[in-house]
């Protein structure tokens, strides 16, 4: 029996990138992510308006005070969902033959290096960065660069799929 089409179309969305584009022999080594540092704009600008609907009270200001943090809130949502989409659609891979990077749902961008052209990886942390295990993750190949990979979370993990061989 045929599964039918929609049901298709939702398991292809569903599946990952490298899911689709690994070639016979090759295997997934490693999968990185965009650490949920992302999420820290969304949440200050809830702490905002939080601490803004503690002034709203009875009166006339009440009522500013109350759209002002109704306005902070909404902010909030849309950070934090656009956090939560750059972060779903970003995946970083590592296999026994390649580098993939891919971000976007719709209009996708994705980069691949051959593991026998990587040169080397820099990571960059910040203190806070070390702290909390983000940080750039930049790979240079040969005879080609790579842009630079933002707040990836645990980045020397990344970096050492990378360069064993």
């Amino acid at each position: 029996m045929r599964a039918p089409r929609s049901s298709l179309i939702f398991q292809v969305l569903a599946m990952r990138y490298i899911e689709r584009i690994l070639q016979p022999g090759e295997t997934l080594v490693y999968s990185g992510r965009i650490h949920w540092i992302v999420y820290l704009p969304a949440v200050a600008l809830a702490v905002v308006a939080l601490a803004i609907l503690t002034q709203a009270k009875s009166g006339p200001t009440g009522l500013s005070w109350l759209i002002a943090s109704i306005a902070f809130w909404l902010a909030a949502a849309v950070t934090f969902a656009s956090a939560w989409f750059r972060r779903w659609t970003i995946e970083i891979d590592v296999t026994n033959r390649r580098v993939v990077y891919k971000e976007g749902f719709i209009k996708r961008h994705t980069i691949e290096m051959n593991m026998d052209k990587v040169e080397s990886v820099d990571v960059d942390q910040t203190i806070f960065g070390r702290l909390l295990n983000y940080g750039d993750v930049t790979v240079h190949g040969t005879g080609e660069g790579w842009e630079t990979l933002h707040n990836i979370g645990a980045p020397l993990e990344l970096r050492n799929h990378v360069t064993a061989r």
